[in-house]
């Protein structure tokens, strides 16, 4: 890719980030396009009468705060499931903010309803993830690209709607424009769809673009070529984006400033050659470290991936949401009563037959009667000495750290049950020129901010 080098990205990238650090030094905020505070978008799911009355929530996006500066790329990367889109579409209005604030210019769209958003949208656009369901196959080019000129009154006639679809249809690579008009979208190939959809979300000359995975749906051939499009856009329209992506390598060769979203919150974000370069989040590291590298003598590099999928958002992990994959967590991060259970499971993958039986045996025979509790695990059913003695000898040294939260082993008349200290969910707070969510650099508490104590202090107490 060539639209931009390598040291003129970083260049404009350290000239955005001076900028930013001279208005937060003297309290100016006159070149924040889109603020993001504290937003959150929960979805209900199940309940009902057949369900007891009792609804889940899935929280897609929870209490995220970030802004988005004039004419900068600010990237948002995480895996499937994180919440980026829900928090594309919950900006442009497409799905309704839970709580929070999302302030554009001197309105909060947060606030807005239908009617009283559709006015705006004309300034903020959007460019869809899979161009053949964005685009209407039953309209043509110049109808499908010319709707929003028509909604939105900008063009009051069909020759004139003809003419600017043209115009840009030409900007974004589709010349001459006279070839795409009156065809329909079967008739393009998925680079040129996008293409379409590009023009479609710039045709009403929009400030802001939240750009969805614009090439992930392309093939690797011409994904460099749309990339390079939405640069040389920016550069001649003024252009602001919300670039939304899994692929770390698109979003350091685009991004001005990046944030990392695991399971709706954001964990880390700032400049992007300090992200890329410097990584101070676990997650971000095991993100930076799966990327494939085109050097042979990094084939042995230690690639310290996260341990399984990322868990389901009906039910995230107390503490940090990370800390159950983390190659890092220690005593604070959260560890609970569900991951010691999937620490025995684990463990019983790795050994013999008759280490298992022998195992599953004196903890009750069955891991289903096992009374789970965020701060506790009681097993009722256990051989309670020998299970207490082998809690202490083999604890430490299952798959995962959860020991280092144990706070206790006990054994009675209901069994056995190891409890564990307090994982206050971590706050962001600033570490090496960007902001951090993760108790390796300090103890926080997410909610209050509060600081408890420095890492090392938490290790050795």
């Amino acid at each position: 890719m060539t639209a931009r080098s390598d040291s003129g990205r970083a260049n404009d990238a350290n000239s955005i980030h001076a900028a930013q650090a001279s208005a937060s030094a003297s309290g100016r905020t006159d070149d924040v396009v889109l603020g993001i505070d504290h937003l959150c978008t929960y979805f209900a799911t199940g309940g009902g009468v057949l369900a007891g009355g009792e609804q889940a929530v899935v929280r897609a996006v929870d209490d995220v705060s970030f802004d988005i500066r004039s004419g900068e790329i600010f990237g948002l990367v995480g895996e499937s499931g994180s919440g980026k889109t829900t928090l594309g579409r919950t900006i442009l209005g497409l799905v309704k903010a839970t709580s929070g604030h999302i302030r554009w210019k001197d309105r909060d769209l947060a606030l807005l309803d239908e009617k009283q958003f559709r006015p705006l949208r004309r300034h903020l656009g959007m460019i869809f993830q899979d161009p053949a369901s964005a685009l209407n196959p039953a309209m043509t080019i110049v109808q499908g690209v010319g709707h929003p000129l028509r909604i939105h009154g900008i063009t009051s006639n069909r020759r004139d709607t003809r003419a600017k679809v043209a115009e840009m249809l030409e900007r974004c690579g589709l010349a001459p424009a006279d070839r795409y008009l009156d065809i329909y979208p079967d008739d393009l190939s998925g680079g040129q769809k996008q293409r379409c959809v590009i023009a479609r979300a710039l045709i009403t000359e929009p400030e802001l673009v939240v750009a969805d995975e614009p090439v992930a749906s392309l093939d690797m051939s011409i994904r460099a070529k749309v990339l390079e499009l939405m640069l040389d856009l920016q550069d001649q329209l003024g252009l602001t984006y919300l670039y939304i992506t899994h692929d770390l390598a698109s979003g350091r060769f685009l991004c001005d400033r990046i944030g990392i979203l695991y399971l709706g919150q954001l964990v880390e974000w700032g400049v992007s050659e300090q992200v890329y370069d410097a990584p101070q989040h676990p997650y971000t590291r095991s993100l930076l470290h799966a990327v494939p590298l085109p050097d042979p003598s990094r084939r042995g590099r230690d690639k310290r991936l996260p341990r399984g999928e990322i868990p389901d958002a009906l039910a995230p992990p107390a503490g940090c949401r990370f800390h159950p994959r983390c190659p890092e967590a220690f005593e604070p991060c959260g560890w609970e009563g569900r991951d010691l259970i999937d620490a025995l499971e684990d463990r019983w993958t790795r050994v013999d037959e008759k280490t298992f039986e022998r195992e599953l045996e004196m903890v009750g025979g069955d891991l289903d009667d096992v009374d789970v509790d965020r701060d506790r695990v009681r097993f009722p059913s256990a051989d309670a000495e020998r299970l207490t003695v082998w809690l202490r000898e083999h604890g430490p040294q299952l798959p995962t750290p959860i020991f280092s939260a144990v706070e206790d082993i006990t054994s009675g008349d209901d069994g056995v049950s190891v409890r564990f200290g307090p994982g206050p969910e971590p706050a962001m707070q600033t570490v090496a020129g960007r902001r951090v969510a993760c108790h390796l650099h300090g103890l926080t508490v997410r909610g209050g901010g509060m600081h408890v104590g420095d890492p090392d202090e938490v290790r050795r107490g």
